[in-house]
């Protein structure tokens, strides 16, 4: 309980801190206080004393006894119920006959006693930390690749399509398609990668999901060489790898898909190499302000951006009539994102589509 003096000064505080521009009900919680406490000590206009903890409350008519508390007790803890539930055990309790409590009351009295926890011999749900989060400022800072079936010529034959993207230009910046998943095949990849796009001696985060392929031990030790920052999803969690599941989606929406498969692998190929080549230097990206990826990867994007600025700029000066608002935005896009963390401005959080 408070006394009256330290109310004052917490009154005094709180009524500081609003006139400064905080909102009052973030004040009062930063001195674990309600708003409704709050009023109540102020009431009349000055700093009355709390007679809120001195009432002295009455006892609920429908409180359990203590031998019926104990007896849920015994109940939950015995060999029968032990591993189960109140959801459960107060059903089977109606089946036998017997009520001791509502299902809430099992609840309560076990919280009450320290109980109310993972019951049972499976392993308690376990919050997972989040991932690392990434920013890419420029090209050749963050890549994501991951591995997607494409189908054979006969049902249950797949081709596998490799793809590393680089997340700030969505540069299609590696591809490769092999018959097998493998370890020595994605490390492979990745070195011919690296030194085609020049960046051997650049710091660099390569992001991946949690298969037997990214996390094989030829890859790892290829990534120690070249000096790359492994980064893994959440296992089970494909938001995490954002970039490349967007991109195989792209990949395989195209109109050109071919619904029966691919007849061999070098038709798989054939086909990749023609999309890679569509979408690095072809499609405009609506995450990057509808440059083409190979426009945004070589900085040719702000040159592009700034003559439409201008166009629409010339536009709005002959019809401003036609103009209710400000024009659409033609500057570049900014710094990019790999699993933001939640303080992140979302200027700074582009859409991985």
């Amino acid at each position: 309980m408070i006394s009256t003096p330290d109310r004052q000064t917490a009154v005094t505080l709180i009524e500081e801190a609003v006139i400064a521009g905080a909102r009052r009900s973030k004040a009062c919680a930063e001195l674990n206080i309600s708003e409704r406490t709050l009023r109540r000590w102020t009431t009349g206009g000055q700093v009355g004393a709390d007679q809120r903890p001195l009432i002295a409350r009455p006892v609920p008519r429908n409180k359990l006894s203590e031998q019926e508390r104990t007896a849920v007790l015994d109940i939950c803890n015995s060999a029968e119920f032990a591993s189960l539930p109140p959801s459960q055990i107060v059903p089977k309790l109606a089946d036998q006959g017997k009520y001791l409590a509502s299902e809430t009351s099992f609840y309560r009295i076990l919280r009450t006693y320290g109980q109310q926890h993972h019951r049972g011999r499976a392993k308690p749900p376990v919050r997972r930390k989040p991932p690392a989060s990434y920013k890419a400022s420029a090209p050749c800072q963050v890549w994501t690749w991951d591995i997607t079936w494409m189908p054979g010529p006969v049902a249950g034959m797949f081709f596998y399509l490799y793809l590393i993207v680089d997340i700030f230009s969505r540069k299609i910046v590696g591809w490769e398609v092999h018959e097998r998943e493998s370890a020595d095949l994605a490390a492979k990849l990745v070195q011919q990668t690296v030194w085609a796009e020049g960046c051997v001696s650049q710091p660099l985060v390569l992001h991946a999901d949690n298969g037997s392929p990214m996390k094989g031990a030829t890859m790892k030790v290829t990534m120690e060489k070249l000096g790359i920052t492994p980064s893994y999803s959440r296992p089970r969690v494909s938001n995490d790898n954002p970039f490349s599941e967007a991109l195989l989606r792209t990949c395989k929406y195209r109109p050109d898909w071919p619904g029966n498969g691919f007849a061999t692998k070098t038709e798989a190929q054939t086909w990749v190499k023609s999309f890679a080549r569509w979408y690095n230097g072809m499609h405009l990206h609506s995450a990057i302000r509808f440059v083409t990826p190979n426009a945004r990867h070589a900085g040719l994007d702000r040159e592009t951006l700034a003559s439409r600025a201008i166009l629409y700029a010339n536009a709005r000066a002959q019809k401003p009539e036609r103009w209710s608002g400000p024009p659409r935005n033609w500057q570049p896009a900014g710094p990019v994102w790999l699993n933001p963390e939640r303080d992140n401005s979302d200027a700074e959080i582009r859409d991985a589509a």
